[in-house]
């Protein structure tokens, strides 16, 4: 039973999709997708029912991790290392998800959780696995077993011209096979075991607000630190959409991006081409969307330099 339904929370999505699915014949999609389904319950076996959410997407699923955001990657890994053969892709995202009940009775997810999940899904090749950022800068401080484990693909953008940073997940050893990361659980063990010295009033560091497309999600070392950062956002216009909760070791937040009026963009041609600065990425964005509906093609990815955000688009005469 999903004790959340109804509410807003911070959760790790996994998004699994068969690559080609609706190209293949009706006997190889269904003895493809009993393949998916068979790998992917084996291995979510270690996670309490309460802790997932878990969607049929039809040529793939999705699953919400509510618990450790841990659980989304090694289930990732043990999907991607038992897949033998299965031609999948995968994405995984930390943000704001909905959890409501649908026609049926059932709990669904909805939200810019899930939609990014999906998003960085479609940017990988077949048997790769990338992660969003949000992602990536809350997992990698957990533990120093994750060090090699990212790399940097850069950015990439989607359909409706979001960027989204994305980092791949290395496979390590000989074989193609993941790279060996020592399970949460036994990484905790063995820091109870043998606690490091802390010093007796070393300041608390501040939380850290992550950029997740159309959200920020703040993550610190305590509730005491994400209501400072929210504080903060509130007093420039961002509005609080999750409670803060604890996601492991660490407490999280979601609130939506300070307004910033469009005006505060610049917008200088150059030939058939125009170059749009501001002071946030969210406002050129939104400048650079209205462009766009005016039959503007971007050019490249949006970059920041020198105190500005830059996009470029080709209004093609």
């Amino acid at each position: 039973m999903i004790e959340n339904a109804g509410r807003t929370v911070v959760c790790s999505v996994l998004f699994i999709d068969i690559v080609e699915y609706s190209k293949r014949s009706v006997a190889e999609q269904a003895r493809l997708k009993q393949q998916c389904n068979g790998l992917l319950t084996e291995a979510l076996q270690s996670v309490a029912a309460r802790d997932r959410v878990i969607l049929d997407t039809g040529d793939g699923a999705a699953v919400a991790f509510l618990g450790d955001p841990e659980d989304a990657l090694f289930i990732a890994l043990a999907i991607r290392d038992g897949a033998d053969g299965l031609p999948i892709r995968m994405g995984i995202n930390l943000g704001p998800a909905r959890l409501v009940k649908d026609l049926n009775g059932q709990v669904n997810i909805i939200g810019d959780g899930i939609n990014v999940a999906q998003r960085v899904m479609s940017f990988a090749e077949p048997g790769q696995l990338l992660v969003s950022r949000s992602y990536y800068e809350v997992v990698s401080c957990l533990s120093t077993e994750y060090s090699g484990l990212f790399t940097h693909e850069g950015s990439r953008t989607d359909k409706h011209v979001r960027a989204h940073e994305v980092y791949s997940v290395g496979l390590g050893g000989a074989g193609g096979r993941p790279v060996a990361v020592q399970h949460p659980a036994a990484i905790f063990n063995a820091v109870d075991a043998q606690p490091a010295p802390v010093a007796a009033h070393a300041p608390e560091a501040p939380a850290k607000v992550l950029d997740a497309g159309s959200n920020l999600i703040i993550s610190g070392p305590s509730r005491a630190s994400v209501q400072a950062a929210l504080d903060g956002l509130a007093r420039n216009g961002a509005r609080q959409i999750s409670p803060i909760t604890q996601v492991s070791n660490k407490w999280m937040a979601t609130c939506e991006h300070p307004q910033v009026a469009t005006s505060a963009c610049k917008v200088q041609s150059l030939g058939f081409k125009k170059i749009v600065t501001g002071p946030t990425k969210e406002a050129v964005g939104a400048k650079l969307g209205e462009l766009v509906r005016f039959g503007a093609v971007p050019v490249g990815e949006m970059h920041f330099a020198n105190g500005l955000w830059t996009a470029v688009c080709d209004t093609g005469g």
